[in-house]
């Protein structure tokens, strides 16, 4: 467990070597005395004990192997010199993830990858309990990402389905679902995660020109769906007009010859070419 702890102010410890080193100059130059040698020990053994700690930084201080504590208070400090003092930076700092390439649900390749926003809240669990914490947010960052695909599938082609979340469609589930897988396996090392979102989002190359091409597919049938359900309206409307304002009377065979050519202008492509009829509608 991590213990925050003080200590005392270097510029005292500051104040008493320079007394020493002028009493060691002092005693050689002056009076022309060996004794002061005597405090070289002293200015070897105090000068280690010096260490500054920047705004959002911290030290890990440990004596022969047992911890002692964290000093997270910014300054100028003197500690015991044989502690061993360990530099743990409190800053948030980012993270953005190589591009992997993992399968969605339904087995698709598919590249992404992650922004991460994190920073060490335990230093104790940072320091102790895990080998190299910058390391190991890389490699759990890529495991949750991995583990995260493969519980969406990157889109919906199912119309009986279109509630389903998908990675492309529905980035904000998909990216709280991300950020606390991630907190969960952070926590062994004592880190914070602050955000976590999907930076990029692809088909893998292999089949990104076949993906594309359904999307496509999809995309043309919907609209011919409309166009024919808005055809069949307009006809529709027509032959009602036509009937109540006694234009013509058509028989069924007539009806059908003109829904046929009214749905084929309707729907198709390109514009229709005319073709008069000098005759009657069944010349």
């Amino acid at each position: 467990m991590e213990k925050v702890i003080k200590k005392g102010s270097g510029y005292v410890m500051l104040v008493v070597l320079f007394l020493i080193v002028a009493s060691l100059i002092g005693g050689i130059a002056v009076l022309q005395n060996p004794l002061p040698l005597v405090l070289i020990p002293f200015i070897v053994i105090i000068v280690p004990g010096f260490f500054i700690i920047s705004p959002n930084g911290s030290k890990v201080l440990t004596l022969f192997g047992k911890y002692i504590g964290t000093i997270k208070e910014n300054g100028f400090f003197w500690a015991n010199p044989f502690f061993k003092k360990q530099k743990i930076s409190l800053r948030a700092r980012n993270f953005d993830s190589e591009r992997l390439k993992v399968n969605d649900k339904i087995g698709n390749p598919v590249l992404i990858s992650v922004i991460l926003v994190w920073r060490v809240k335990d230093t104790f669990k940072a320091a102790f309990d895990v080998d190299k914490y910058e390391e190991f947010v890389r490699v759990q960052t890529d495991a949750a990402v991995r583990k995260l695909s493969g519980r969406y599938a990157y889109d919906n082609f199912d119309e009986n389905n279109v509630d389903e979340v998908t990675l492309r469609s529905g980035l904000d589930e998909v990216n709280d679902a991300l950020e606390e897988e991630i907190s969960e396996r952070m926590s062994i090392a004592g880190i914070e995660v602050l955000e976590a979102r999907i930076g990029y989002l692809a088909y893998a190359p292999e089949i990104a020109s076949a993906m594309l091409k359904r999307q496509q597919a999809v995309a043309i049938v919907a609209a011919r769906k409309k166009i024919v359900e808005g055809a069949v309206g307009m006809v529709q409307d027509a032959l009602v007009k036509i009937a109540e304002d006694n234009i013509v009377e058509f028989d069924d065979d007539k009806k059908a010859s003109m829904v046929s050519n009214l749905l084929v202008v309707l729907c198709g492509d390109k514009e229709a070419t005319p073709v008069i009829n000098t005759g009657t509608l069944n010349g």
